[in-house]
C-alpha cells in the first residue's frame, strides 16, 4: 500500500485474496497512512493511493451472462460476494458492473467519445476543484472533510429526498452517504454545474452496485 503512495493499487480477483489481508486495508484507505507495530519499534508509512479492484460476479464467472450458463448455486454466489465485507465496500467510491460485450457491438461504428475529449473534461473538473479548495489545502473532492462536505455538497429538496429514499431502501451507512455526496460533487463538476442536482445524486447512487446486491440478499 505504501509503495502505491500517490499511485494506483490494483487487486485483480478481489475475493480470492485472504479476507484478513483485505480487512487490514480499511484503516489505511480511510487515514491514508499505515502503521506497523513490532516488538522493538512502530513505523508509520504514507499510503494515499487510488484503490482499484476487479471480481467476477460469481465463482464460475458467468452469472447474468446471456450466452454462457452459470453453474453456481445461489448459496455459492452469496458466499462469494460476501467475501468482500460491508465496511470495506464503504471505503470504495464506485462499484461498477460490467456486462459482456456482444460481437455486434464490437463491429458497431457508433460514435464514442475520444480519449482527448474525456481528458479535457477531467482536467477542467480538476481545475474547478483546485480553485474551489485553494484555501483548504486539498486538491480534489475525495479529500473533503466532514465540515467541507456540509459547505460544498449542499443538496436541494429533490436531491435530498432521493438520497434519503435510497439510504432507507439499501441500508447505506453514514460513510457511504458521504461517499455518494463526494462522487455527486465530482459528477456535477464534470457537468460544469455549480450545484449538485438530482440527476447527479441519482448517478452517484447507481455506482453502488454491490451495496444494493448485498442488501437484497440480506
Amino acid at each position: 500500500m505504501s509503495l502505491a503512495h500517490y499511485g494506483v493499487l490494483f487487486l485483480d480477483e478481489l475475493p480470492e485474496f485472504d479476507r484478513n489481508a483485505l480487512e487490514v486495508m480499511r484503516g489505511p484507505l480511510e487515514d491514508r497512512k499505515i502503521t506497523i507495530s513490532r516488538a522493538n519499534c512502530t513505523l508509520t508509512y504514507p499510503c494515499n493511493f487510488m484503490f482499484i479492484a476487479s471480481m467476477n460476479p460469481c465463482p464460475c464467472g458467468y452469472a447474468n451472462d446471456s450466452v454462457n450458463k452459470c453453474t453456481c448455486t445461489p448459496q455459492q454466489i452469496s458466499k462469494y460476494v460476501k467475501k468482500i465485507s460491508g465496511p470495506l465496500l464503504d471505503r470504495i467510491d464506485l462499484h461498477i458492473e460490467v456486462q459482456p460485450v456482444e460481437y455486434e457491438r464490437l463491429q458497431d461504428d457508433a460514435y464514442a467519445e475520444d480519449s482527448k475529449s474525456i481528458k479535457e473534461r477531467v482536467n477542467q473538473a480538476k481545475k474547478i476543484q483546485k480553485e474551489r479548495y485553494l484555501e483548504y489545502n486539498v486538491l480534489s473532492n475525495s479529500e473533503l472533510t466532514q465540515p467541507m462536505i456540509k459547505k460544498f455538497c449542499k443538496l436541494n429538496n429533490d436531491a435530498q429526498s432521493l438520497l434519503k429514499d435510497a439510504f432507507k431502501q439499501y441500508g447505506f451507512s453514514a460513510r457511504t452517504y458521504t461517499r455518494i455526496l463526494k462522487v455527486a460533487r465530482t459528477i456535477a463538476d464534470l457537468a460544469k454545474s455549480e450545484n449538485i442536482e438530482i440527476e447527479h445524486i441519482a448517478e452517484a447512487i447507481q455506482y453502488r452496485v454491490l451495496d444494493k446486491k448485498i442488501s437484497k440478499e440480506n
